[in-house]
């Protein structure tokens, strides 16, 4: 049997009480969000049922002291879901923290990665 190799992943995840605030799951919704103008839109482009991806967007919503996402009426289509200032600020952010973390943990993280088997 071939064995595969080690995959180095990095993730962060901030908690608020027993939720998960934001993590990397929340970071790719928010981004489909933003590329599609819609939360159905973006939770078949991830592979999720809309029902999941509404639940995430209302736990970050109320983890957060501003709405991350909220609802754009009006257009051609009657609306859609757009990210707010604090939404958008908030992936840059996640984004450069992911980015720095692992450029300054990249050789204690090589270094793992030699001790598993693969």
């Amino acid at each position: 049997m071939p064995r595969s190799s080690a995959t180095i992943q990095f993730r962060v995840r901030i908690t608020k009480g027993d939720d998960i605030a934001i993590g990397p799951g929340k970071v790719d919704l928010l981004e489909a969000i933003a590329a599609t103008g819609s939360i159905t839109a973006a939770a078949k482009r991830l592979g999720m049922s809309y029902r999941r991806a509404w639940m995430l967007v209302d736990t970050m919503n109320r983890c957060f002291k501003t709405p991350i996402v909220e609802a754009e009426a009006g257009g051609k289509r009657g609306g859609g879901t757009r990210l707010t200032t604090t939404g958008r600020h908030v992936v840059r952010l996640y984004r450069s923290i992911e980015r720095k973390a692992a450029k300054a943990g990249i050789a204690d993280l090589a270094d793992l990665a030699k001790l598993i088997i693969g």
